[in-house]
């Protein structure tokens, strides 16, 4: 069993300094013999009140309960109004713990109330907290803790044409803020989309100012939380359960580890359950105190099987004991300026050494000056860079912890998968380096753009909208991703055009690019595939035969695959089909003009027009015999022919070459030349050969279709021929009730079957030699 502590866990600044007034004064009243009351628990922690009772503390529910003159201590959480106004009437002697950040909170409130706004409070309602800043926030006020809420109050503010003045209770979840922050910046930059689809499609533009007012500690202690689980196989979740930031480590822990469970002290601990786990993680709420979580790893020790020398829980207590005594180096701390020189600024920081923040670990600007920037009283953040100094202070830099913040938001935004805006540097080998404020990071070419980047000189300069890939904090290392936004957006706008458009709908489009197959047309956003078949009726070879780049077209939706995220689209659809007009253009006997697409043996196909062929048999491409038409016609050549047929329920056209030709320049017996001109007799023996040649044509014609019947005539007898064969054979294989002897005796061989006649020759009636018809005919 392996046990891994949080890197943020326990007492906050703000709980140690409310428990440590509470003790001295206690402790200072008691030996007077004044006694000290509390109206409720100083903080959310009952072994913490316990302990404080034992000293000496008095606790009240009520303020009435206390004494007149008597002292009583404000709670850590921030007290109501009313309640200083009551301590008052009753000469009590108040002595605050609240916290300095909450103490931010009613400040920036009270402010809110006199310009007028609507002050939105995003947290639970019922947290001492929310009701001390409601308190002090007057009757414009709003309190919001889910989307919506936070939905509400913007139609409340369009309604009453108010801003907002956002700030979070301290101890809100990180996460659930962001999802809220993302909706009130929305509605600041009028993006805000209306959820009921009621009237406007978008929220107007509402000014809102927004206070991210969860303690530096709170998100230290819940980023932790959620960083370990993800990596353990249990968690344990020390404090007490009335403790709300306590209740959010659980609930952050529990989402990212199956097996979380939420503890007081060492009788809650489910020993059984964790006993077989090899590695336990283990964080505390703000209001744990010290004491619990020692209790719990001694607890863990003990149950552990091995207990050697080297045993991790050991250096882990010894690690929470100095934590506990001292901050860390890297820790951010919250601390009160108490003295201001040219040279340093001296920090309380709530701990037995003060802090120095040298001049040189502070960004001043031209002349200024560190009395410029600091007073005493004010509160300020700064890193621990050695918890000693030598001097016996803690050296702390107040320029390291605003890097410190933005290694934060870029944690928060790997952790949230939220994005940054960064800025493009320069060009190194193999990307770009992008500053997200003090930070530099890494921008690989693939993760540049959605499409590809060669150079990426474009980019220099360029903001960009980015998600965060890789995370190497110690190696000062981050890798960011500007191709995963452009990505997301593009299946929002996916999404979009699903709800939008419908298979048959016509749109506009806008061509982006080709490929062999077709081309990718833009239609909003995203590209839908126009297959190059779904371009012309006619064949093509490339798209760009039709379309051009950038060309700006109507195409229709043939099919959507949302699982796959395809759109297939059309764009011959918008023109009528060839053959269903046919008889508009073209008619039997008009000579019309074509390309030659395919030449085959028994003919060449002629395009009339995209999606309109037609056929020249080769018995028409001449008056002379053809032996092969690539002698004659080379596909592309451009050809005159007559038509002779439309079919348009078979979507045939029978074309004639040779009709279009003089009968004057046939060769072979007649004319050699068709320049020479033939005169006298000459010229009446060729009109007699014409007459001849005429007369054979047509008794072949005749010879022809006598053949054709002659041969339909017998294939109908051979067809008729075989079915009784086969039948025979059918009867010979099953015969009726016959014994098993008698079907081996008549059952007939593959062989058999085989030999059947499959074909008979015809022999033709002879012809003259002149038409060359065929002596026989096969029927299949």
């Amino acid at each position: 069993m392996n046990v891994v502590k949080a890197k943020h866990l326990g007492f906050c600044f703000g709980v140690k300094q409310a428990v440590d007034t509470a003790r001295r004064t206690v402790s200072k009243c008691g030996a007077k013999g004044i006694p000290v009351y509390a109206c409720g628990s100083i903080i959310h922690n009952a072994h913490v009140t316990r302990s404080l009772e034992a000293e000496g503390l008095i606790v009240v529910s009520d303020i009435g309960q206390v004494p007149d003159g008597s002292v009583i201590i404000g709670r850590s959480h921030g007290e109501p109004l009313s309640f200083y106004d009551r301590a008052t009437a009753k000469s009590l002697v108040v002595v605050d713990t609240i916290c300095p950040y909450v103490q931010r909170i009613h400040r920036l409130v009270r402010d809110v109330k006199r310009a007028g706004d609507i002050a939105v409070i995003v947290g639970d309602r019922r947290h001492p907290e929310v009701v001390g800043i409601r308190d002090r926030s007057g009757a414009s006020v709003a309190i919001v803790d889910s989307r919506e809420g936070a939905l509400a109050v913007a139609n409340r503010a369009c309604e009453e044409n108010k801003s907002l003045f956002v700030v979070v209770q301290t101890t809100f979840d990180r996460g659930k803020f962001r999802d809220l922050e993302e909706i009130f910046r929305d509605l600041r930059e009028g993006r805000l989309r209306r959820a009921d689809g009621d009237g406007a499609a978008f929220f107007r533009r509402v000014d809102v100012t927004i206070h991210n007012t969860i303690c530096n500690a709170t998100e230290n202690r819940q980023g932790s939380a959620r960083s370990l689980a993800g990596s353990v196989d249990a968690m344990l979740i020390v404090g007490d359960r009335a403790s709300s930031n306590t209740r959010k480590l659980f609930e952050i822990a529990e989402s990212g580890c199956a097996r979380t469970y939420f503890i007081e002290d060492i009788n809650d601990l489910p020993l059984k359950d964790i006993q077989l786990c090899n590695t336990i993680g283990i964080t505390a709420g703000a209001s744990t105190p010290e004491r619990i979580i020692k209790e719990v790893i001694t607890r863990m020790s003990e149950f552990k099987n091995e207990n050697n020398e080297s045993n991790p829980m050991h250096e882990f207590m010894d690690e929470i004991d100095k934590a506990l005594r001292l901050p860390r180096n890297g820790d951010i701390v919250t601390g009160e300026v108490i003295q201001v020189t040219d040279k340093d600024v001296i920090v309380n920081i709530g701990c037995k050494k003060d802090g120095v923040i040298p001049r040189n670990e502070v960004v001043l600007e031209a002349e200024q000056r560190l009395p410029d920037l600091f007073k005493e009283g004010d509160e300020v953040q700064a890193k621990v860079l050695k918890n000693d100094d030598g001097d016996g202070n803690i050296l702390l830099s107040k320029k390291r912890v605003v890097i410190s913040e933005h290694w934060e938001d870029i944690n928060a935004a790997r952790d949230d998968k939220g994005t940054l805006e960064v800025t493009v540097i320069k060009e190194v080998n193999g990307g770009v380096i992008a500053s997200f404020k003090e930070i530099n990071g890494f921008i690989p070419m693939s993760q540049l753009s959605d499409r590809y980047v060669e150079k990426a000189d474009e980019f220099i300069g360029q903001t960009l909208t980015v998600k965060v890939m890789r995370v190497e904090q110690k190696r000062n290392k981050v890798v960011f991703s500007h191709k995963a936004v452009l990505n997301e957006e593009r299946q929002k706008r996916m999404m979009e055009i699903w709800d939008t458009i419908h298979v048959g709908d016509v749109i506009d489009g806008k061509v982006m690019r080709f490929t062999e197959y077709g081309a990718f047309v833009d239609i909003g956003g995203i590209d839908g595939l126009l297959h190059i078949s779904e371009i012309s009726w006619g064949k093509l070879r490339h798209p760009s035969e039709i379309l051009s780049l950038d060309q700006e077209i109507k195409v229709k939706v043939l099919s959507m695959n949302k699982e796959k995220e395809k759109i297939s689209l059309g764009y011959k659809q918008n023109l009528p089909e060839p053959w269903s007009v046919i008889h508009d253009k073209f008619t039997v006997g008009q000579i019309v003009t074509g390309k030659a697409v395919q030449v085959k043996e028994y003919g060449v196909f002629v395009e009339l027009e995209p999606g309109l062929d037609g056929l020249v048999h080769i018995s028409e491409i001449a008056f002379k015999r053809v032996n092969n038409i690539s002698d004659e016609i080379e596909v592309g050549q451009t050809i005159t022919a007559k038509i002779l047929e439309i079919d348009q329920e078979r979507k045939r056209i029978s074309l004639s070459i040779k009709e279009t030709l003089d009968r004057t320049s046939l060769e072979g017996g007649v004319l050699k030349d068709a320049t020479e001109v033939p005169s006298g007799k000459m010229k009446d023996a060729l009109h007699e050969a014409a007459e001849k040649v005429g007369e054979a044509l047509e008794n072949i014609g005749d010879r022809v279709g006598d053949i054709t019947e002659s041969i339909a005539d017998k294939a109908g007898e051979i067809v008729e021929s075989i079915a009784e064969k086969a039948e025979d054979i059918l009867d010979a294989i099953h015969p009726p009730k016959a014994s098993a002897d008698e079907d081996a005796a008549g059952e007939a061989t593959p062989e058999t079957v085989a030999e059947a006649p499959a074909t008979e020759t015809v022999e033709a009636p002879a012809a003259d030699t002149d038409a060359e018809a065929p002596a026989t005919e096969t029927v299949e």
